[in-house]
């Protein structure tokens, strides 16, 4: 799915699946072997591969939901 990550005004990171008309705050941020894995506050999991560190940011990447 595609994801739209951006930086609110409090500068917290943000994630928007526009697909499922959601918008969540990322509470967490892990490194695995092959992507990145953003937590969401609704506590959804999504797997980024290639994402740079620190994120650079709005951008759109395609992210695949593990939970």
């Amino acid at each position: 799915m595609k994801v739209m990550l951006h930086t609110n005004r409090a500068g917290k990171l943000m994630a928007y699946v526009a697909k499922k008309d959601l918008e969540e705050e990322v509470t967490q941020q892990t490194q695995s072997e092959e992507a990145q894995i953003l937590t969401l506050s609704n506590g959804w999991e999504l797997q980024i591969a290639g994402l740079d560190n620190p994120i650079q940011t709005p951008q759109t990447v395609r992210a695949r939901r593990l939970k």
